[in-house]
């Protein structure tokens, strides 16, 4: 599906503006009607009761022109998912006869994803290199379907930093960002040229007369001892918190109202976030530049917080770690909690008056974050629900199954943030995705 095709999913606001203006527009006429119909009167009353012809009514005064106000606040959400992570058993069950489909698998979380505003996925695994085949752990190598899977669900783009990077070295690498190019998907965390490492991922959402811009940034805390090639150190962003910083006050500087951090970190199958964890977050909060941080690398659910500091001091959310996405993991391979993820929404509000009233833009900025608990149905051909959706389970998934999960995520995540058990409405077009230059 494309960019266009997925906007006109979005509800739209055009009739409803119609519907307003021919109000306002009945609702003038009448008043001038009325006003027409009682001027008669006056004459005839007037006429009865002998005045004398010369007699002329008041003229109103004028009506003084309104000061310019601030527009209405905008708000929009973000979502973001955990680990994509396309083991072979997941890529079997994507298997159809010309090649791979995973939209069917990822399909019961489509009315969660498409009503976002900004959607951002974590692609785990490299693409596969043209004339190569897919490939597992613990050298993975997706093929682009998996790709064009994401793009049809709605996401707009994806942080690609991980420990699994460089599985199919640099060509991998190059494959995967020129798959997610042909999608139309905007990426970051590596690149095919130092100029390219050197730029965010921009996101442009236009709404209600003003622009709002999403910068998003990525770094791994490695490669698995995997070598990144000498001579293009760049292709992977690894975690700098000073290099981070400032990447963000850079995004700032040049017209950035929000700055999203991905950070893919540190010790898996591990619920509550390490102290490496804790201090490159809470760093990332004292710095002021950063609106919001999101974890991966751990594929279990970790706890959301508010951490100290954010921009203007007001605060900065982090989600630690989203768990899993799509992957083939549950309790019959590791930890039970590999089987559940966390599907975050933030909120955003562009506050203050609009350049187009001739008066400055408010800020930007992260008002809240929710949850929603989402689950892989490994026996069910690795379909992914929210949990909330299935209640009863599904035919491979029991009832007892889905309350024991949900309960784990509910621990996971903690209690500062609430849980969303609703989707969410979109506000507008889909965002612009504006192309990282490769130099």
């Amino acid at each position: 599906m494309t960019r266009h095709a997925r906007a006109r999913r979005r509800p739209s606001r055009t009739a409803a503006g119609l519907v307003a203006a021919v109000v306002v527009l009945v609702g003038v006429g009448a008043a001038t009607a009325l006003a027409s119909s009682r001027a008669d009167e006056g004459v005839v009353a007037g006429a009865r009761l002998d005045l004398p012809p010369a007699v002329t009514a008041t003229p109103a005064a004028p009506t003084p022109t309104p000061t310019p106000t601030a527009d209405p606040d905008v708000e929009l959400t973000l979502v973001a998912a955990g680990d994509v992570l396309p083991h072979l058993p997941v890529l079997s069950s994507a298997r159809t006869a010309d090649g791979y489909d995973v939209a069917p698998l990822l399909a019961g979380l489509d009315r969660w994803v498409q009503p976002a505003d900004l959607a951002l996925c974590h692609l785990e695994v490299p693409v596969a290199p043209a004339g190569t085949a897919p490939s597992g752990y613990p050298m993975f190598g997706a093929p682009a379907a998996v790709v064009q899977g994401l793009r049809a669900q709605g996401w707009d783009g994806c942080s690609t930093a991980s420990n699994h990077s460089v599985d199919r070295g640099f060509a991998g690498v190059t494959a995967t960002l020129d798959a997610l190019d042909a999608a139309g998907l905007g990426h970051v965390g590596t690149a095919r040229t130092a100029a390219e490492q050197a730029q965010p991922q921009l996101y442009r959402l236009d709404r209600a007369g003003r622009t709002v811009t999403v910068a998003h940034l990525a770094a791994t805390y490695g490669t698995n001892g995997m070598p990144v090639d000498a001579d293009k150190p760049w292709s992977v962003d690894r975690i700098d918190v000073p290099a981070l910083v400032a990447a963000a006050t850079a995004a700032r500087a040049a017209g950035a109202d929000v700055v999203v951090a991905s950070v893919h970190c540190c010790v898996e199958y591990r619920t509550a976030p390490t102290a490496e964890q804790v201090a490159i977050d809470q760093a990332l909060a004292d710095s002021g530049v950063v609106d919001l941080v999101i974890g991966h690398h751990a594929h279990v659910p970790q706890p959301v917080e508010r951490l100290a500091g954010g921009p203007r001091g007001a605060g900065m959310w982090v989600a630690y770690g989203l768990g899993n996405y799509l992957s083939n993991q549950d309790e019959a391979c590791c930890s039970p909690d590999t089987s559940s993820g966390l599907l975050l929404t933030a909120h955003l509000r562009a506050t203050g008056a609009f350049p187009a009233r001739g008066v400055a833009a408010g800020p930007v900025e992260v008002t809240g974050v929710e949850w929603t608990p989402v689950t892989v149905d490994r026996k069910g051909g690795h379909r992914v629900h929210a949990l909330v959706d299935v209640p009863q389970g599904t035919d491979t998934l029991s009832a007892a199954q889905v309350a024991d999960r949900t309960a784990r995520v509910v621990a996971a995540a903690g209690p500062q943030a609430p849980q969303r058990t609703t989707p969410g409405t979109s506000t507008g077009p889909a965002p612009v995705v504006v192309p990282r230059a490769a130099g």
